[in-house]
């Protein structure tokens, strides 16, 4: 089987004002940018020499990065291989968007309810920005990140955002934008504008139902993406 490097990261030499801990930490946001960028993905081995070299750094805040990772379910250990991306079955899949569209739906319900007009006026306008700025699938997953951050944090409600961060975490680990798939991009940027619209009337339950119908669309693009990497 394969193994993919992770790409360098610039260098963080040791000195005074580097210790064991900060080390640590720059291995861990190394690793899991890497993750979330789609660089690495499931099955690729995260090797510990490398990320230590990379750092200009001894293996053991390394060591201790990947532990924290192990804990959060961004690396798993294989026998004789060592540390690698998971891989998530279909089920686990199915679950993880079952979970993924309740709570999306009830993000954009919340703003409906509770968001400022300067927070409403702040989505529309990244819907608009995406329309000109967007031009690759790359430029789409991250326009998308940032208008979903926006969404969620004009809920005004600190435990959505937690449970949020712990769907995202898994999501972050399928790596592989779904933008790619057929028409996807443009479709997203129209279901974004839906949601906003319907925030803008504060009517919940057409921003809920909005919010549902986007992120359906999201998990068939991942189920056809799904099925074209396996073939």
């Amino acid at each position: 089987m394969r193994r993919r490097a992770i790409p360098r990261a610039k260098s963080t030499k040791s000195g005074s004002g580097t210790n064991s801990s900060s080390l640590s930490l720059a291995a861990y946001e190394l690793i899991r940018a890497q993750i979330q960028d789609g660089r690495v993905g499931p099955g690729d081995r995260v090797m510990e020499d490398e990320i230590a070299r990379q750092l200009n750094a001894s293996r053991t805040p390394v060591r201790d990065a990947m532990r924290r990772l192990e804990a959060e379910g961004f690396l798993v250990h294989e026998s004789h291989r060592g540390m690698v991306i998971p891989r998530l079955d279909h089920q686990m899949i199915m679950e993880l968007y079952e979970m993924w569209i309740v709570l999306e739906a009830e993000a954009a319900r919340l703003v409906a309810r509770h968001a400022s007009d300067a927070e409403v006026e702040m989505l529309d306008e990244l819907v608009k920005a995406s329309r000109v700025e967007v031009k690759t699938s790359e430029d789409m997953a991250n326009h998308n990140r940032r208008f979903h951050k926006a969404l969620y944090n004009a809920t005004h409600n600190r435990y959505l955002l937690k449970s949020v961060g712990v769907l995202m975490d898994s999501l972050n680990i399928l790596s592989h934008t779904t933008f790619t798939i057929d028409d996807r991009l443009t479709r997203a940027q129209d279901e974004h504008q839906a949601i906003v619209d319907a925030i803008r009337t504060r009517d919940v339950d057409a921003a809920a139902a909005a919010s549902r119908a986007h992120t359906e669309a999201s998990f068939r693009a991942r189920l056809k993406l799904l099925a074209r990497m396996e073939s």
